[in-house]
């Protein structure tokens, strides 16, 4: 299977625009683009004013459980591949071979399982929302290293902010293989409205209540995308490049 790599990295500072955006052919935008814009940023603001007493809840508890820091970031590809920043509570301890704290599995607290099971981890990315980084809505931001295995298909999941919830969360989160997550986040980019977002993120709520897919099977987490359709090994620590900061 042929590769297409999304010119993924605009850098920091000092550097140019990628040379080549997907997703720019007005063919390919939406009226709804610039209201669901509008919506993240009305949206972001009021979980971010509102959900205040409960951001420093669940700060304090990691600070008391995992020490410093207590936002964990790591670098991913957004909307049409550029890098930014992406922002979480953190859920494992930092690695140390010293205590057996290797892999995911062993790194991986009990408060931070409950933490990615509630979906709270998650809040602080409504700061990434407001940024204009993210969407309340849309595919999953995934790892620098996957940009250059994707095909033309499946690297179209970028013309389209990346997403707290999407498509691929609602139908399994990391219960799914990679086909079927890579598949559902083109089909969103296609159908994207008002009414599929709204549909999602009613979605959303049950999916996290019920607790479904939260890791893959075999996995304390999820397995890493190997650019083809064969089920990869599991992971000992899918998100390794930034394991020293988690």
């Amino acid at each position: 299977m042929s590769k297409v790599a999304v010119h993924a990295a605009q850098p920091r500072a000092g550097g140019s625009a990628p040379s080549t955006r997907p997703g720019t052919d007005p063919a390919t935008r939406r009226p709804y683009d610039r209201w669901k814009r509008l919506l993240d940023v009305v949206g972001a603001l009021l979980v971010l004013t509102v959900g205040a007493p409960l951001f420093a809840a669940v700060a304090l508890l990691v600070l008391v459980t995992h020490g410093r820091p207590v936002l964990f970031r790591h670098t991913r590809p957004g909307l049409y591949g550029e890098l930014f920043d992406v922002v979480k509570f953190r859920t494992m301890r930092h690695p140390d071979p010293d205590r057996g704290l290797v892999t995911d599995a062993q790194r991986l607290t009990r408060v931070g399982r409950w933490l990615r099971a509630s979906s709270l981890d998650e809040l602080p990315e409504f700061w990434n929302v407001l940024r204009g980084e993210m969407s309340v809505v849309g595919p999953r931001p995934h790892l620098v290293r996957y940009l250059d295995l994707y095909d033309a298909e499946q690297a179209r999941r970028h013309e389209v902010r990346p997403g707290i919830t999407g498509l691929a969360q609602v139908r399994g989160r990391n219960a799914l293989n990679w086909t079927a997550k890579f598949a559902s986040d083109v089909e969103y980019v296609d159908r994207r409205s008002f009414l599929l977002d709204l549909r999602i993120l009613l979605a959303t709520v049950r999916v996290v209540l019920s607790r479904e897919g939260i890791s893959a099977p075999g996995a304390a987490t999820w397995h890493e995308f190997t650019g083809n359709d064969q089920p990869p090994a599991p992971s000992a620590a899918a998100d390794r490049d930034a394991a020293p900061r988690r």
